[in-house]
């Protein structure tokens, strides 16, 4: 076997391929950056999985809104990694809190060992890291749901991800972090992904305020299930890589992530379905299905190279029971927060994070021979406690700074975080897009059911039109 490759720090960049051969020192190794690499175009599959997702929950008259969001939230969060969004998460010289600018704009960041394994490229660890960022950024988001202007949410996910993700990212899985010299437990991302992106979608809904009309049975009901069902199908298969590349190696460590993320997120289905079963009465429903796979897979998401198969099963079971069993969260918090993203991922982040201090066995951590972190199945009770520390830490600090972050933004000249009522009312599709698909259906706005198929909605004029009286009221005059 060929020696592992060892950072230099007079040459950061990993030497001057004019001189040498830099992929020399990686001889014996391709197969660990090669997986990564095909774990992180598996990930990319999310984002669009995302706003395939949040397209089919939405109502029509603002589908294409998030299919475009989802795109754009890719392009922007790209950008902020670039210019110092890794160097605030991943610089070798960062505090316990956050990074400093040494890598500022990508700066020597290319074929150097990782920070985060010695086998990895430091481009090919940026790269996968970055896709993680992006699907965080694209979850919260989901909280502007059919009310929140684009552009203002294009601002908004730069410094999300500057002042939120990184910082808890720096915590997590910095080695300098204090979570992850706690040390925390946190596979794949229950806190810096799950966890702060479920908190701060709960923010974004609070500052935007309710929908108009809320309460309307047409609100809760997706336009296009199908959708929905793809949407999770593209989520599920990217967490192959989400969880599977975390490992940071091939490692047989890395193999049984994958098993166990599909053991979550099937145990999930069961345990979603069989509460809806229960409640509506002999019932199925094809939505409670995918979110119950969400739910599975945000469950096992810090858990899935730390616990057996049982008790990823247990842990992807337990987890949808729980969100489940939250229907009715978003009338007790009085909050709209259509897209259920607090639902799935914060409260499911949670759950996780939890069960992860519980369920961990060292005997799992150590087939990446190497790692060895005991958790309560080894009679660490500790590790309760501190899973229990970044839980509280990672939710306070989301949700209180992207309040803050949101009013800022919100008491800025000409930066309306939300659209106005009678662009709401005619939807973010008519608003802000010109296509000529949007153009298309001008011919169906005054046919019952065509916004949303499954509650026969009526589109709602705007405020300044007046509504045509009935055949009753004209003879009646």
């Amino acid at each position: 076997m060929a020696d592992t490759p060892v950072y230099n720090a007079s040459e950061p960049s990993g030497g001057d391929p004019l001189k040498v051969d830099v992929n020399a020192q990686y001889e014996g190794f391709e197969w660990e950056y090669i997986y990564i690499m095909f774990c992180g175009f598996v990930v990319w599959l999310i984002i669009p999985g995302i706003g395939l997702l949040y397209s089919g929950l939405a109502r029509r008259k603002s589908a294409l809104a998030l299919l475009f969001q989802s795109m754009m939230l890719l392009a922007v969060t790209t950008f902020q990694w670039m210019f110092w969004g890794y160097s605030l998460a991943y610089s070798r010289t960062a505090s316990p809190f956050i990074g400093d600018l040494k890598n500022f704009g990508l700066m020597n960041v290319l074929v150097a060992p990782s920070p985060g394994s010695p086998v990895l490229p430091e481009i090919v660890f940026c790269l996968y890291q970055l896709l993680f960022c992006a699907c965080t950024v694209v979850i919260v988001v989901g909280g502007a749901f059919e009310r929140g202007n684009i552009l203002p949410s294009l601002i908004f996910s730069f410094f999300w991800a500057t002042i939120v993700y990184c910082p808890i990212a720096c915590w997590t899985w910095n080695s300098n972090g204090w979570l992850y010299n706690l040390p925390s437990l946190d596979f794949a991302g229950g806190g810096p992904v799950h966890i702060a992106s479920g908190w701060s979608a709960l923010a974004y809904a609070w500052v935007l305020g309710k929908r108009k009309h809320h309460g309307e049975v047409s609100h809760g009901k997706p336009h296009n299930t199908t959708l929905v069902f793809i949407g999770t199908a593209f989520i599920w298969f990217g967490w192959f890589g989400f969880n599977g590349g975390s490992a940071l190696n091939a490692s047989m460590r890395a193999m049984l992530a994958i098993f166990n993320t599909n053991t979550a997120a099937c145990t999930g289905v069961l345990g979603w379905v069989m509460v809806d079963y229960i409640k509506h009465k002999g019932k199925f429903s094809v939505v409670g299905a995918c979110e119950g796979a969400i739910a599975g897979l945000v469950g096992i998401t810090p858990a899935a190279g730390f616990v057996s198969i049982w008790l990823a099963a247990c842990i992807g079971f337990i987890t949808s029971i729980v969100c489940a069993s939250m229907q009715n969260i978003n009338n007790w918090l009085r909050i709209d927060e259509g897209m259920e993203v607090f639902k799935l991922h914060g409260i499911g982040g949670m759950v996780g994070a939890f069960l992860t201090g519980i369920f961990a066995s060292q005997s799992v951590s150590a087939l990446d021979g190497s790692t060895m972190d005991p958790g309560g199945i080894d009679g660490n009770g500790m590790q309760v406690g501190r899973q229990l520390a970044e839980i509280t830490a990672i939710s306070s600090y989301s949700f209180v700074v992207t309040c803050i972050l949101l009013c800022i933004l919100k008491y800025i000249p000409g930066m309306h975080l939300r659209v106005n009522e009678e662009q709401e009312m005619i939807g973010l599709d008519r608003a802000q897009f010109f296509d000529e698909q949007i153009g298309d259906w001008t011919m169906y706005e005054n046919t019952p059911g065509v916004f949303s198929s499954s509650a026969k909605e009526e589109p709602v004029s705007p405020p300044h039109e007046k509504q045509p009286s009935s055949n009753a009221e004209e003879s009646g005059k």
